[in-house]
C-alpha cells in the first residue's frame, strides 16, 4: 500500500520565505498571509490523504468502462468528485463573478500539486476543465461566459480540449474535422478526435468540449482552424439542458497508465457547435488552454515523483538489507536498513533535490504569471512564455526518471504491483508525451521562444540570474557552493545560445539537433537559480535564529547536493550541442 502526505512545510517555505508572497505588490497577494496559505494547504492535504490517495490504486486496477454509450469511472471516484465540488477547490483561482474565489494562480498551482500527487488520473477531470475555462475567459463572448462558466467552475459541467485526430497530432494544420455554418449562427461539427482526456464520464451532468475544426473559407494549414463549444448535451438559452447532441464516445483507450481517467475517442456527427472568438483564429484561443495545460503537466512531472519519493524513503528506512560498510548501525537486527548505503542515499538525494527545486521553479512560474496577469508586467509575461516549454519538457523528463529511481529502491518489490510503485512510473510517463511531446517542446524553445521579441525574454532571464549573483557575491554561505556553480552553468547556457545564433541560420539542423540538450541545460540552470534563492532564504533564517534550524540546514545540504552533482550536467549538454548536426544526421535513412 502506498501513502502520501502533502509537503505543506516545504510549500510554505517557497511561498512565504522565498517568494515572500504576502509582501508582494501583486493585487491579491496581500491576502496570502502565512496562516491563510497554511490553512488552505493543510485542508487540501487532508482531502488528498484521506479521500484521493486511497482511490489511486483503485483507479489503476479498475479503470473506466464504456457500457451502452455511458462512461463509468472507478469505484469511489464519483463520491470523491462531490467532495472536491463541495470544497470549492476547483474555483480557487477563478473569477468571483462566475463563482470562483479569485485567489492568485500561485495558490491554484500549490493546491494542484497536492491533489495531483495524491491521484493524477482523478485530478485530470477538473484539470482539463480549468484549462477550458481559461480559454473561454480569454475568448468567449459575454453570453457564452454567462451560460457556461458558472456551471464549469462549480464542476456541475466539466470541460475538454479536442485537438488530436487519428492522422495528426502536433501538426494541427492537417486536421479534417469540419464545421458547417448554419442559418441560426451555429455550426454542424463532424469528425473524429482521439486521445481526449476526461472525454466523458458519469461525475458531471454535462461535458463541454472545446473542438478545433475547419470552417469554409479559412484556407490551408493552421490559419483555417476555428474553435467551437460543442456540449455533450445541448444547452438552452436560459442555461438549462436540452436534447443530446451529436457527440458520442467511440471507445475508451487502453493505456499504459492513468487508467482512472477516461481517455476517449470522440465522434462528432453533425453536432451543434458554437464559435469561440474569431472565425479562423482558433489556434490563438486554444493556445490559452494549451499553455496553462503545459504548466500543469510540468507540475505532474514532479508531483508524481514526490509521491513516489515519499514511499521510497519509507521503504529505505524499513527494509533491512546488508550491513553499512563503516560498521553495524542496527545491532539488534539481522541487517541494517537500506538507507545506510551510499548508493541508496545518492538515489534518494537525486529525487529530493530535483523535486524541491522543481517545486520552487513551478511556483515561481505561477508567480510570474500572476505578475503578468494581475500587475500587467510584460517582462514577467515574456519570461514565463520562454520558460513554459522548459517547465513542461524538463520537469516531465526528469520527473519520470525520478519515479523510476524511487521504484529502484524497492528492488523486485518495485516491479510487482503489490507495492504500487509501478503505477507512479506508468502514470508519469504520459506527461512526457501529451500537451506537446517533449521533443516538440524543445523545438519550440529553440526555434521560437529564444527569438521571441528579439530575444528580450531570454536576456531578461539572464539578467535576473546575473543580478542575483552580483547582489549576493559577498555571502560566503552562498558563494562557493551556490553562486559560483550557477555562474558557470549560466555561462554554458549562454554559450549554447551563441552557438545557435552563429550556426542555426546557415544550418538549422545544427540548432535542432541540440534542442533537447538545450532544454535540459536550461532546466538545470533554472533549478540552480531556484536552489540559490532557497539557500539564501534558509541562510537568513538560520542567521536570524529560526526555531526550525534542522529544516533549513537540511535545505542547504540538499541544495549543495544539486549544485555539486546535477548542475555540472550543463557542461555535458554544451559539448553535445557544439558537436553540431553531423553526428545526429550522419546516417542515411536506409542505414537505420
Amino acid at each position: 500500500m502506498t501513502r502520501y502526505i502533502a509537503p505543506v512545510k516545504d510549500m510554505q517555505f517557497i511561498l512565504q520565505d522565498v517568494l515572500k508572497v504576502s509582501d508582494s505588490e501583486i493585487p491579491g497577494y496581500d491576502e496570502l498571509e502565512r496562516d491563510f496559505t497554511n490553512a488552505i494547504l493543510e485542508e487540501a492535504g487532508k482531502l488528498a490523504t484521506d479521500v484521493l490517495e486511497p482511490l489511486n490504486a483503485v483507479g489503476d486496477v479498475e479503470g473506466c468502462r464504456l457500457e451502452n454509450g455511458v462512461v463509468y469511472t472507478p469505484t469511489g471516484f464519483k463520491a470523491a468528485f462531490e467532495k472536491v465540488k463541495e470544497g470549492g477547490w476547483h474555483g480557487l483561482d477563478l473569477p468571483e463573478e462566475y463563482g470562483g474565489q479569485n485567489l492568485p494562480y500561485v495558490m491554484g498551482i500549490s493546491v494542484g500539486e497536492i491533489l495531483m500527487s495524491a491521484n493524477m488520473a482523478f485530478n485530470m477531470y477538473q484539470g482539463l476543465t480549468h484549462g477550458a475555462i481559461n480559454a473561454l475567459l480569454a475568448h468567449a463572448s459575454p453570453e457564452q461566459k454567462d451560460i457556461y462558466l458558472p456551471k464549469m467552475i462549480s464542476l456541475e459541467w466539466t470541460g475538454t480540449m479536442n485537438l488530436t485526430e487519428p492522422h495528426c497530432g502536433t501538426d494541427l494544420g492537417m486536421i479534417r474535422t469540419k464545421a458547417e455554418p448554419q442559418d441560426d449562427g451555429s455550426y454542424k461539427i463532424s469528425g473524429q478526435k482521439i486521445f481526449i482526456s476526461a472525454g466523458d464520464h458519469d461525475m458531471a451532468e454535462n461535458v463541454i468540449h472545446l473542438v478545433l475544426a475547419k470552417a469554409p473559407g479559412g484556407g490551408e494549414g493552421t490559419k483555417g482552424i476555428s474553435l467551437f463549444i460543442v456540449p455533450k448535451i445541448n444547452v438552452k438559452a436560459d442555461g438549462s439542458l436540452g436534447s443530446r447532441n451529436g457527440v458520442s464516445v467511440g471507445k475508451i483507450e487502453e493505456k499504459m497508465g492513468i487508467h482512472g481517467n477516461a481517455t476517449c475517442v470522440m465522434n462528432f456527427d453533425e453536432a451543434t457547435g458554437y464559435l469561440v472568438g474569431d472565425l479562423h483564429k482558433g489556434m490563438r484561443a486554444m493556445f490559452v488552454m494549451m499553455n496553462e495545460a503545459r504548466l500543469g503537466v510540468g507540475l505532474q512531472g514532479y508531483a508524481q515523483a514526490e509521491a513516489a519519493y515519499q514511499n521510497a524513503v519509507d521503504y529505505a528506512k524499513d527494509r533491512l538489507q546488508g550491513r553499512a560498510v563503516t560498521g553495524v548501525e542496527n545491532p539488534n537486527g539481522p541487517a541494517d536498513p537500506l538507507i545506510v548505503h551510499p548508493d541508496i542515499r545518492r538515489n534518494l538525494m537525486d529525487q529530493k533535490s530535483f523535486i524541491e527545486g522543481a517545486r520552487a521553479f513551478t511556483f515561481w512560474g505561477a508567480h510570474l504569471l500572476d505578475r503578468g496577469h494581475r500587475l500587467g508586467d510584460k517582462e514577467a509575461e515574456g519570461i514565463i512564455s520562454l520558460l513554459t516549454p522548459v517547465i513542461k519538457g524538463f520537469q516531465t523528463d526528469i520527473g519520470f526518471d525520478m519515479t523510476i529511481q524511487a521504484q529502484q529502491i524497492f528492488g523486485g518489490h518495485g516491479y510487482i504491483e503489490e507495492f504500487g510503485m509501478s503505477q507512479y512510473a506508468r502514470d508519469a510517463r504520459i506527461a512526457m508525451i501529451y500537451e506537446g511531446a517533449n521533443g516538440v517542446q524543445a523545438l519550440d524553445l529553440v526555434g521560437r521562444k529564444l527569438a521571441a521579441e528579439g530575444g528580450k525574454p531570454a536576456m531578461a532571464f539572464f539578467e535576473l540570474v546575473k543580478t542575483f549573483i552580483k547582489e549576493n557575491d559577498g555571502n560566503e554561505t552562498l558563494k562557493a557552493p551556490f553562486l559560483d556553480p550557477l555562474k558557470a552553468a549560466s555561462k554554458d547556457l549562454q554559450g549554447a545560445m551563441m552557438y545557435f545564433m552563429q550556426n542555426g541560420m546557415k544550418n538549422p539542423n545544427a540548432a535542432l539537433a541540440g534542442s533537447t540538450d538545450f532544454m535540459h541545460m536550461f532546466g538545470h540552470v533554472c533549478l540552480g537559480y531556484m536552489w540559490a534563492m532557497m539557500a539564501k532564504a534558509s541562510a537568513e533564517a538560520l542567521a536570524n535564529g529560526t526555531a526550525d534550524a534542522t529544516f533549513h540546514e537540511t535545505k542547504l545540504a540538499t541544495g549543495r547536493y544539486y549544485m555539486a552533482r546535477h548542475l555540472p550536467a550543463t557542461g555535458m549538454h554544451l559539448a553535445r550541442i557544439m558537436s553540431g548536426a553531423e553526428p545526429v544526421m550522419a546516417l542515411a535513412e536506409d542505414q537505420f
